[in-house]
C-alpha cells in the first residue's frame, strides 16, 4: 500500500510523463509525496491512465497532452499551465534514444531526436525559467545520461544530445547563482523501463550492452527526492557512477579499438529493409 504524505504545496511538471521513468516520477512524487502533478507527453491514453491510478491514490494530477517536439503546442501547454500554476520544479525528462550505426539512422528521427531532445527542453526552460527568477525560487531538473561524458558506439546523436543538456545545465548553474533558482542534471546510467526494447534498432536487435545493468525506478525515484530536498548541479544515478567522468581519458583510446565490435549484427537479424525504432516519450 503507497504511503501517503502530508500535501507539499510543490508543483512539479513532468515532460515524458505516459511512460517508463516520467511516469514512475508521477506516481511517486504525487502520491507518496504529495506534490501536485502536472504531466505532459503525446499519448493522452496513457496519460489519461497514469492519471487515473495517481488519483486513486488520492494525488492531485493533471495532464496536458502535446508534441513537443513542435513549438507552437509547447508555447500551448505554457500558456494553458501558466494561467492556473505557478510551476516550482520543471524536470525535462522527454526523449528517445535509437541504437545502431548513425550512417543507418534516418534523417526523420534523427531530427525529431534534435527536436525532443535539444529543442524542446531549451525553450521550455525559456518559457518557465524567468518566472522563477521574479520569484526567487524553483527547481530545474535536467534528465541526462552518462552518455553525454562517456559517448559510445551506437548511440552518436544521442550521446550528443546529452552532452548539451549537461552543458547547458552548468551554464546555467553558474548564471543563477544566487538567484534563488536551481538547476540539476541527473546523469543516469540504464534504468529498467521500456527505454532500451523501443531504442533498439531493428537490424542490430540484439541487448544494448548496458541494459543488463539497469538499476530500478524505485532506486531512481529516491535518487530524484535527494536532489529535490537537497539541490545541486549534477547527481548520478546510480551514484557508483561519479566515475564516468575518468573513464573516457582512461579507457577513450580502447573503445576507439574495440567499440565497433560491440555494433555487430547478430547472426539471423539481418534484414535490410528493416528500420530502426525509436522510444518516444
Amino acid at each position: 500500500m503507497i504511503k501517503k504524505y502530508d500535501k507539499s504545496g510543490k508543483t512539479v511538471l513532468i515532460t515524458g510523463a505516459s511512460s517508463g521513468i516520467g511516469a514512475s516520477f508521477a506516481r511517486f512524487l504525487a502520491c507518496e509525496k504529495g506534490m501536485y502533478v502536472l504531466l505532459a507527453a503525446r499519448r493522452e491514453d496513457r496519460l489519461k491512465n497514469i492519471s487515473s491510478q495517481i488519483t486513486c491514490h488520492n494525488g492531485d494530477v493533471e495532464f496536458y497532452p502535446a508534441d513537443l517536439s513542435i513549438e507552437k503546442e509547447r508555447l500551448d501547454i505554457f500558456k494553458k499551465i501558466n494561467e492556473k500554476h505557478k510551476v516550482d520544479i520543471l524536470i525535462n525528462n522527454a526523449g528517445f534514444g535509437w541504437y545502431g550505426y548513425y550512417n543507418k539512422m534516418p534523417w526523420e528521427i534523427a531530427s525529431q531526436m534534435l527536436a525532443i531532445n535539444i529543442r524542446a527542453v531549451a525553450h521550455l526552460v525559456s518559457l518557465f525559467l524567468p518566472g522563477m527568477v521574479r520569484e526567487k525560487s524553483g527547481h530545474i531538473i535536467n534528465i541526462g545520461s552518462i552518455a553525454g561524458i562517456f559517448p559510445n558506439q551506437g548511440v552518436a546523436l544521442y550521446s550528443a544530445t546529452k552532452a548539451f543538456l549537461d552543458s547547458f545545465t552548468t551554464a546555467l548553474y553558474r548564471e543563477l547563482k544566487g538567484s534563488g533558482v536551481n538547476i540539476s542534471v541527473m546523469r543516469l546510467g540504464a534504468v529498467k523501463t521500456e527505454f532500451f526494447e523501443k531504442a533498439k534498432n531493428l537490424e542490430n536487435s540484439g541487448s544494448i550492452p548496458a541494459e543488463k545493468l539497469g538499476i530500478s525506478v524505485e532506486k531512481l525515484n529516491r535518487s530524484l527526492w535527494g536532489l529535490i530536498r537537497r539541490p545541486r548541479r549534477v547527481i548520478y544515478a546510480p551514484a557508483l557512477l561519479w566515475f564516468a567522468g575518468f573513464l573516457e581519458p582512461l579507457m577513450g583510446s580502447i573503445l576507439d579499438k574495440l567499440g565497433p565490435l560491440l555494433l555487430k549484427k547478430q547472426k539471423g537479424i539481418q534484414n535490410e529493409k528493416k528500420k530502426g525504432t525509436s522510444c518516444l516519450v
